[in-house]
């Protein structure tokens, strides 16, 4: 994939969520549970390779890379999308709508309008 191009994340997700369902070993409530149960190994992943980057085992030294750790919080991401998605086919909406509710109740509300405070000027 090029940059000119970006893949549409709820495509990717969705074609993924296909794909997997069509070579997967169990149905029905075993393999949603599976499924997440892919994110512990994932998360997993990303401490390996933090420890890795940091060489926080002596007898490994440093084997990886902070570009590492950022490919296994991608896997991380990824898979929970998956998951979402294979929980529900309005995984876009319900994602959307819970980022909604985090972002609004972690964010200062922006100021906008007339009454907005004019920057200070001399």
């Amino acid at each position: 994939m090029n940059d000119d191009a970006p893949a549409d994340l709820w495509d990717a997700i969705g074609r993924l969520h296909a794909w997997l369902d069509a070579h997967r070993a169990h149905d029905g409530p075993d393999g949603l549970l599976l499924r997440i149960l892919k994110l512990s190994e994932e998360v997993g992943e990303v401490a390996e390779a933090v420890i890795g980057a940091t060489g926080q085992n002596p007898r490994k030294g440093t084997t990886h890379s902070w570009e590492d750790v950022q490919a296994e919080l991608c896997d991380v991401v990824i898979t929970a999308l998956v998951a979402l998605r294979t929980m529900t086919p309005d995984a876009r909406e319900v994602f959307t709508a819970h980022l909604e509710r985090v972002t609004a109740r972690s964010l200062p509300a922006p100021v906008t309008g007339p009454d907005r405070a004019a920057p200070d000027r001399p």
